[in-house]
């Protein structure tokens, strides 16, 4: 049954559902990654199908950090930890009958108020009577949904049921839980409410495999750590003590377990906000706001001749064109000098409004970052699930050494925003939250050849040039003097694009990093490497050179060092995954037997090839 079969939604009968068979639970070390299961019942209320005892399905995965668990921390005081109790149904807040309108209500906003505003002036019945029903069957919506939806943490498995005509059933196994959100809008915010989204390995394209909305704001927080905790004692990697947990080597974890108290690795200070003024996307939020203002107004004003808003921008034509050329560019110039003024007072609003009391901490065996202050949005990042994490920064955010974390992490969607662990901040901060919540790179990166210089230079500079060239030939003398100083502008940026290249291994961590005006330095685990590479153009090729991506199954699913040195970069991959690329090369490196590794050779990028033999050059290889 593919994904979509299993998302169908049947009616419900009055007869029990059968019991579904229940596949062995993968090792704890490293579960299955599936599509969550969901089934489709016969009657409502049907009482969940019994547990299973996780001591007998899966012993706890190795562990890894300061030492080997003591006895005491593998069974508990009294013992191996025994199967919870399935809870009794739940519905949602009462408040729903509130909050579901006005979620529908949202999307027909626009809509809707037009039509009411249109039917008032005009007095017609028609618009205002549909307009009415609709407001009417908003609410109706809101009634079913309330008395329709229910919820059940069963002994292995979330159970979600809702739906009058079409009613379905969802279930989802507790142990493919991948993580546990909690948002709050303005109005949920303003109830004391929370709106609860479960993340499952699925093969599906939703953005969440269940979805409560809404609950209150302690029920979300009890779900949270009930959940994340049966899952923990389902997969064998939780107990009463602290349990270290898969996860980024050398970084501290704790397993899942009642009473552990959350550690804190960061609350964002109030001077962190004014690094808004160093990122271009907040930065033009003042024409943004006016030119979705401008679009709101060309779709909600009837210009047509004869109505009021044609008279209006009639009138309108008629003076711009008396008062003259002069007067319309002061105005203009007005318009933007305001605009530019708003630039970095509208940067830091809308960037305090986005990351209000940014906090990262870890609770139990996962990283939660919690932001936002009208929505205030809590996500959740497993541990075991983290392969590494990115550096992200901008030519003004180096000048004030500022720079972003972001985490790369398996089968997280929205990564741009939801995978993000410390805003724009300063860099001695950030490095030191990645020192104590992940594992930081300790190695040194390798500079790319002369040759990466001359193509980055020549990306840079020679499209402008192309065009400078073909103005002057048109006889087009401010379009080719405008190309011409984009071609002296891309000399600088060549310049850095090369220095930024670079790539390294410290035993533990690869680290590729490329990119000048959004530059990225990706740190990886070695073991979340599991394959390279190898692209070549024809002038690549004449240069010596390739691009080198690490393909690991996260984020965005490679890391590429650009331009790299092609002979280098095969012993630069031979010396991280030996076991890979070794049976590949023609005949080994080194007089061990085996091909160097970036730790045989000096920092600077200068070993060669001499050693040994790299593959064959080709337009693109593999390994």
């Amino acid at each position: 049954m593919n994904g979509e079969d299993r998302r169908a939604h049947e009616d419900f009968g009055d007869a029990p559902a059968p019991e579904e068979p229940r596949a062995e639970r993968p090792d704890a070390a490293e579960p299955a990654i599936g599509p969550a299961e969901e089934r489709v019942q016969d009657g409502p209320g049907t009482a969940p199908e019994p547990g299973r005892d996780p001591a007998a399905a899966a012993a706890p995965g190795p562990a890894s950090g300061d030492g080997p668990p003591s006895a005491a921390d593998e069974d508990g005081p009294g013992g191996p930890e025994a199967e919870p109790e399935p809870e009794p149904w739940h519905r949602l807040s009462p408040l729903t009958l509130l909050t579901a309108p006005m979620g529908y209500l949202r999307s027909f906003a626009v809509p809707l108020l037009i039509a009411l505003v249109a039917g008032t002036f005009n007095l017609n019945p028609w618009v205002l009577g549909s307009t009415l029903v609709a407001i009417i069957a908003t609410l109706i919506a809101g009634v079913i949904t309330y008395k329709t939806f229910r919820y059940q943490v069963g002994t292995d498995r979330l159970e979600i049921r809702r739906g009058l005509i079409s009613r379905s059933r969802r279930s989802i196994p507790l142990q493919r839980i991948r993580g546990v959100d909690v948002t709050a809008q303005p109005l949920h915010r303003m109830l004391g409410l929370a709106v609860v989204k479960i993340e499952a390995a699925s093969g599906g394209g939703e953005s969440e495999e269940g979805k409560l909305d809404a609950v209150t704001a302690a029920e979300a927080e009890r779900l949270r750590t009930v959940l994340l905790h049966r899952r923990a004692v389902l997969r064998g990697d939780s107990a009463d003590g602290a349990t270290e947990g898969a996860g980024p080597a050398g970084a501290p974890q704790v397993a899942a377990g009642a009473g552990v108290a959350p550690t804190v690795y960061f609350v964002m200070p109030p001077s962190w906000y004014f690094y808004a003024v160093l990122s271009l996307g907040y930065l033009l939020t003042p024409f943004v706001a006016l030119a979705a203002l401008l679009g709101f107004g060309g779709q909600a004003i009837d210009v047509s001749p004869g109505t009021e808003g044609g008279d209006a921008a009639h009138l309108t034509y008629l003076w711009l064109r008396d008062v003259g050329v002069t007067v319309l560019l002061l105005l203009a110039v007005l318009l933007l000098a305001v605009l530019v003024l708003m630039m970095p007072v509208a940067a830091v609003i809308s960037y305090a409004i986005t990351y209000w009391r940014f906090t990262l901490l870890r609770r139990d065996s996962s990283l939660v970052a919690e932001r936002g202050l009208l929505t205030r949005q809590s996500v959740t990042l497993e541990h075991r699930r983290i392969r590494g994490y990115e550096l992200l920064d901008n030519p003004l955010q180096r000048l004030r050494d500022a720079v972003k974390l972001r985490a790369i992490v398996t089968g997280l969607g929205e990564t741009a925003t939801r995978a993000v662990l410390l805003p724009i901040g300063d860099r001695t901060r950030v490095l030191q939250v990645v020192e104590r919540a992940l594992d930081p790179f300790r190695g040194t990166l390798i500079g790319h050849p002369r040759a990466a210089l001359g193509r980055r230079l020549f990306r840079a500079v020679m499209p402008f040039a192309l065009a400078a060239a073909v103005a002057w030939a048109l006889d087009m003398p401010w379009v080719a003097g405008l190309f011409t100083l984009l071609a002296l502008a891309g000399v600088p940026l060549g310049i850095d694009r090369y220095r930024s290249l670079g790539h390294g291994y410290d035993g533990r961590l690869v680290s590729v990093r490329s990119g000048s005006i959004s530059r990225e330095q990706a740190v990886v685990q070695r073991a979340a490497v599991i394959g390279w590479t190898w692209r070549q153009s024809v002038f690549q090729r004449w240069s010596g050179l390739a691009d080198l991506d690490a393909t690991v199954g996260a984020g965005d699913g490679a890391c590429t060092a650009i331009d790299a040195g092609f002979d280098e970069s095969v012993l630069f991959a031979a010396g991280v995954t030996p076991e890979m690329v070794e049976p590949f090369l023609r005949r080994p490196g080194g007089a061990d037997g085996r091909a160097k590794g970036p730790k045989d050779r000096p920092a600077d990028g200068a070993g060669s090839a001499g050693d040994g033999q790299a593959p064959d050059r080709g337009p693109a290889g593999s390994a």
